[in-house]
């Protein structure tokens, strides 16, 4: 294990403070780019959309300019190396694609704001920010004398947020790093994720009758934050409720709008899932068709609980914490309500398990299943040289005496076979109620956390590049 280097510690800190400037740049002009995919405008070159491609191309001249040799990979996916004595692969991963901005802003989400110690903006935390973090440090090394021992490729993703397939793209055509740590999760260094099992619960052609129509979410990912319903009522007969707006509409129609708190499908606890509420309050006030109760009382099961325990689904074991699963988006679509569910789930069950019990679910309410995405639980010893790298520059410069976690999230580090997700949020930090969240509104850092995790990231690297890989 690598000795603590103060004089090394001493030159990364100067480094940090010195291009802090030109990071903050970076990272707002990255923030600029709207990368949400829009598979209906991709075309050659641009895979996901116009929006994840100009990003990849931003951030791959910023790697350039920085000293690295960029490679756009037919757009699915880029990397910059910094070449060093050996063609053995020291790797980061992050992302520039993000989900869509959504409702509830109090500042413009694609314009990077700095308030109160905190950078405000889509991508600032979810990974824009961290991907600038992991070009400049491999800036660090540019600027030395010596050659890196091994290779370090920063590669950017593309398709992070709706379907991985830009590493899938990646690990068909480049060969895995020895290893590799990504910057988009939490601190101090994760070696597990719980499996992702998300589909969508189709109804009935049953739209139209006293529920006109259900709108709500912005990515089957994320808990939605606001929801809107149509119905066919007196709007004079309709109780009030907390957070459910009722507005009459020509024709007898009454849109209900429910205003929850979003936030990151995996950590469910404290967010209020708007489509939850606006269900809950169609059920209780009977603003349903007999031909629509069944596909309301599904939604019923989806949302009557985040531990999937009301779905039949709840399981948990020694290394992952318990199964979430949440609504994430609700839509009308020729007819048919559509509802996605997004579940994390531990080692001690399975996909095709959570599949089965909640396609017989929906089947006996009217209701068909449309499997989205199916993947297994990931899970590295933390006893490994790599992993005890990382935890140990982690806690020599925060002076804390912290272990490896697994989460729930999902992150690229489970597409490669030696990997870990290593900051760049710190549970330990309180941010200010206004704060929000990663795929919520008003989505911010703390900037001197980011100013920390870059110097880790460089004290990392530098020590990773002493092992015999």
């Amino acid at each position: 294990m690598a000795e603590k280097n103060e004089e090394r510690l001493a030159d990364i800190k100067a480094f940090v403070g010195r291009v802090w400037p030109d990071v903050l740049d970076d990272i707002a002009t990255l923030v600029a780019i709207d990368s949400v995919e829009d598979l209906e405008a991709a075309a050659p070159g641009a895979p996901w959309g116009p929006g994840p491609k100009e990003a990849l191309d931003a951030a791959l001249n910023i790697a350039q300019r920085l000293g690295l040799e960029p490679t756009d990979a037919d757009g699915y996916i880029g990397f910059a190396d910094l070449p060093g004595e050996s063609d053995t692969q020291l790797a980061t991963i992050a992302h520039v694609d993000v989900v869509p901005a959504g409702p509830g802003w109090t500042c413009d989400p694609f314009t990077m704001e700095r308030r109160d110690g905190y950078l405000i903006g889509r991508g600032t935390l979810d990974d824009k920010g961290p991907l600038v973090l992991t070009l400049y440090m491999a800036r660090y090394f540019a600027e030395r004398p010596e050659r890196p021992r091994y290779t370090i490729r920063c590669i950017v993703g593309a398709n992070e947020e709706t379907g991985l397939a830009d590493v899938e793209y990646y690990n068909e055509h480049y060969p895995q790093p020895a290893f590799l740590f990504t910057p988009d999760a939490e601190f101090p260094v994760c070696c597990g994720e719980k499996g992702g099992f998300s589909a969508t619960i189709t109804s009935g052609p049953v739209a139209g009758g006293a529920i006109v129509e259900l709108e709500g979410g912005t990515a089957g990912n994320a808990i939605p934050s606001l929801a809107h319903a149509q119905v066919r009522a007196d709007v004079a007969a309709l109780p009030p409720a907390d957070n459910i707006e009722v507005e009459r509409l020509d024709d007898g129609l009454v849109r209900l709008t429910a205003h929850g708190i979003g936030g990151h499908a995996s950590l469910p606890e404290g967010t209020r899932n708007a489509i939850g509420m606006l269900v809950d309050y169609l059920w209780e006030n009977g603003l349903y068709s007999e031909d629509q109760r069944p596909f309301l009382e599904m939604e019923r099961l989806v949302f009557g609980s985040t531990d999937g325990s009301t779905l039949g689904i709840a399981a948990t074991d020694d290394v992952f914490d318990p199964l979430t699963c949440i609504g994430g988006t609700v839509a009308t679509v020729d007819g048919r309500f559509e509802q996605t569910i997004d579940s994390r789930f531990p080692k001690s069950t399975t996909a095709e398990h959570l599949e089965r019990t909640v396609r017989a679910l929906a089947e006996e309410h009217g209701c068909t299943l449309t499997v989205d995405l199916s993947m297994p639980p990931f899970y590295v010893d933390p006893s490994s040289p790599e992993i005890q790298t990382c935890i140990q520059t982690y806690n020599d410069l925060t002076g804390k005496d912290k272990k490896p976690f697994t989460i729930g999230g999902g992150t690229y580090a489970r597409d490669f076979a030696n990997a870990a997700s290593f900051g760049p949020e710190e549970p330990d930090l309180v941010d200010p109620e206004w704060v929000g969240q990663m795929h919520g509104p008003d989505e911010a850092v703390s900037e001197q956390l980011l100013k920390d995790s870059l110097a880790i990231y460089i004290e990392a690297m530098a020590r990773l590049q002493e092992l015999d890989l």
